[in-house]
Parts: structure tokens; C-alpha cells; sequence
């Protein structure tokens, strides 16, 4: 089947618009305790209260994000404070750290474990703070990021499950979310710390977690960035890998450093060689770097993230470079993608499917799947073919 850019943007703004978004405003808004629902079925259906932090944080972040750069609707705008409120009052502990649950009314049920509670809530009032002008949400988004500075090294602090001193790791999952956030976070930062950030993030990314030998992107290395021969440090997770890599496009774009945008786009190529299943397409969750059985049980499922996190590194890795390779993907990971997550019937996507490609959980929302991945990306992908 062949595309055009034209049919292509409308696909995706008409997705966006009048499909995913309509499904979260109806289902998910909590007007009365605040927040929103995330645990959402096939059809919309609540069926558990809690409130994930990521998850609230990233929803305060799309609505603020498409008032921000689609339109200033007083509807978006009202569904984002519903949860910049809500997360004010009740997200962080008496020393600002940020829960990672917290039961419907906003009690806290899990401790603020993970740095990633506070990456998206430096996002999300980042974002929200522009949208609505209120200084307030500034200065929450400030104190997340600063937070997120200070904890980088350390991402669980005492919570950590990890006997010091015997296998010292350090993720990419840190180095990447840093990057992109602090790109959010530009307009509020000053240019010194910005440029020093991102430059830091992008040498740590591309020299410590890329094997340049073969091109992928480790999940875990050595804090100097050697391999550890361990199911840990084997570990490949192929959406990780390429949503990192649409981050240091993004990047390098900025700088025009096109040899910058040539090594992300072959290490998204090396992966998808990599991870691609063979015999009933789409990608694998996790993989085993050297080919042994990997430690997650989950890793032959197709998750939604990593193949919309796909769609938008090959449609920006295409516009970037006009490498013909990067267009031929995209239409293998595009007639997978829609014709496998996207629910017409009842709107948005589905977010896991068994190897086989069938739908694992009717569920559009979960404790891990939220209004975020799935609008980002339409949004993202809208934009890249309508410049293109």
C-alpha cells in the first residue's frame, strides 16, 4: 500500500482529535475528588480508582501540551488543572518527593521510590505553567526538576533494592527521560544549564549505552559504560532504545549537528533488524543481548508504546535525512501498528497484545498505560508528515 504525507497527517490529526482525546475527556476526568481515572476498559469503563503519579502527571502535560500548541480550548485547559490541582495538593511528601500512588481521594498508598514521578511532574507543570500562566505551577515544576538534578545518580535512594558495592549499574532509562524533560523544561531554565544538560545527556546516551560495535542501545551498563555479563546488563529493550533516539534527533535538530541525526537513525535501523519479530511481526518488549532466555516473562508481548515510540523516530528520522530505509519501516510498522492496537469500534488503542499479534487485556488503560503515549505520538506524527 502506498502513502502520502497529506493522508497521512490527516490519519493522525483526525486519530488525535476525534478519536483518542474524545475517549479520555469522557471516561477518565475526576470533576468531583480531582485527578483523573487511568484504569479504564475496552469501552471506557472505570474499573479501579487508584492514581498512578507518571500516569496523572503525563495527562496534566498532554491536555497543557495541545493548549499549548494546538489551541488554548478553555475545555483542555479546565482537564488540565483538574489534575495540577489535585497533584499539588496531595502528590509529594513533607520533603517534595513525589508519591508514586495515591488512592482516589489522594491519600498516599506508595512511597515516592522512583525519580520518574518527579521527571513527569517537572514535565507536567512545566507545561501546565504555560498554558495558564499561573506562577505557582512554575515553581512546583522548578523544585520537580531540581529534585530530579539532585537524585539522577542515586534514582531510588533508600529505597533501593540494590546491595551496595557489588554490581554497580546505571540505566538509561535516567540519561534519556533527562534529556527530553529538559527540552520541556526550556523555556524555564537558563540557556547555560540547558545547553550543559543536554550536551551531557547526549555524550552519556550515545558513548556509554550505544555498543557502537553493533549498534544497539544497552538498557544497563557500568557507571564508566562497560557490559555486564548479567541478565541485567544483556538486556536490550528495543521501544526504550528507539524512543531514546527520537529524543537525540530532537536534539541534535537544534544544533543542526547532522552527524548527530545519522547515528540515531542507524542505531533505529540496528534495532528494528534486531527486534523485529520475524514471524508475526511487530516488535519484542524485551530482549537478550547475546540470545539467552530473557529474565521478563512479558518480553514476546507487543506493547502499544514501543511501536507508537516507533512510528514517530522513523517519521522524524525520514523527514531528517530522506533515508529510504527509514520510510520503508515505517510502512511495515504502520499497516502493524493500526491495524493491530487501534480499536475502532470503541476508540483509542490497545495497549498489549500476545506475540501472535491478538489482544492480551481489553483494556485502554491501566496502572502503566495512560493518556500520554498514544496522543503524543498522534500528535507528533500529525506534525512530522504536514512539514513533510
Amino acid at each position: 500500500m502506498e502513502y502520502n504525507f497529506q493522508e497521512l497527517a490527516q490519519l493522525y490529526k483526525n486519530a488525535l482529535l476525534n478519536d483518542v482525546l474524545p475517549f479520555w475527556e469522557k471516561y477518565s476526568i475526576d470533576w468531583e475528588k480531582g485527578g483523573y481515572f487511568t484504569c479504564l476498559d475496552t469501552n471506557g469503563q472505570v474499573y479501579d480508582t487508584d492514581k498512578f503519579i507518571w500516569l496523572q502527571n503525563r495527562q496534566v502535560w498532554t491536555f497543557s501540551m495541545l493548549c499549548n500548541e494546538i489551541e488554548k480550548r478553555e475545555d483542555w485547559l479546565k482537564i488540565a488543572e483538574c489534575g495540577a490541582k489535585f497533584l499539588a495538593e496531595h502528590g509529594r511528601d513533607e520533603e517534595g518527593n513525589w508519591y508514586f500512588a495515591l488512592n482516589r481521594e489522594g491519600q498516599p498508598l506508595v512511597q515516592p521510590y522512583n525519580i520518574f514521578s518527579d521527571c513527569f511532574a517537572a514535565m507536567a507543570f512545566s507545561k501546565y505553567a504555560l498554558a495558564s500562566g499561573e506562577e505557582w505551577a512554575k515553581d512546583v515544576a522548578m523544585q520537580a526538576y531540581n529534585n530530579v538534578l539532585r537524585r539522577k545518580d542515586n534514582p531510588k535512594g533508600k529505597y533501593t533494592k540494590a546491595y551496595p558495592g557489588t554490581r554497580a549499574m546505571k540505566s538509561l532509562a535516567v540519561p534519556m527521560i533527562l534529556a527530553n524533560l529538559t527540552l520541556e523544561m526550556e523555556w524555564l531554565l537558563p540557556n547555560e544549564t540547558l545547553e550543559q544538560v543536554l550536551e551531557a545527556t547526549v555524550t552519556e546516551v550515545m558513548g556509554d549505552f550505544l555498543d557502537q560495535e553493533r549498534g544497539l542501545m544497552f538498557e544497563n551498563v557500568t557507571p564508566e559504560g562497560a557490559h555486564i555479563d548479567s541478565f541485567d546488563g544483556r538486556v536490550i529493550n528495543p521501544g526504550h532504545g528507539i524512543e531514546a533516539m527520537w529524543f537525540i534527533m530532537d536534539i541534535a535538530h537544534r544544533k543542526n549537528d547532522t552527524k548527530t541525526i545519522d547515528q540515531a537513525v542507524e542505531v533505529v535501523l540496528n534495532i528494528l533488524n534486531f527486534a523485529w519479530d520475524r514471524e508475526y511481526g511487530g516488535l519484542y518488549y524485551f530482549m537478550d543481548s547475546a540470545g539467552h532466555p530473557p529474565q521478563q516473562l512479558e518480553w514476546d508481548q507487543k506493547l502499544w508504546w514501543v511501536h507508537l515510540e516507533t512510528l514517530v523516530a522513523l517519521a522524524m528520522g525520514y523527514k531528517l535525512t530522506g533515508r529510504q530505509l527509514c520510510w520503508e519501516w515505517y510502512k511495515k510498522l504502520h499497516e502493524y501498528s493500526w491495524s493491530h492496537f487501534a480499536d475502532p469500534q470503541h476508540g483509542e488503542w490497545f495497549g498489549y497484545l500476545n506475540r501472535r499479534g491478538e489482544v492480551l487485556l481489553n483494556l485502554k488503560g491501566g496502572k502503566w498505560k495512560g493518556c500520554f503515549h498514544v496522543p503524543r505520538a498522534m500528535y507528533l506524527c500529525w506534525r512530522q508528515f504536514e512539514q513533510m
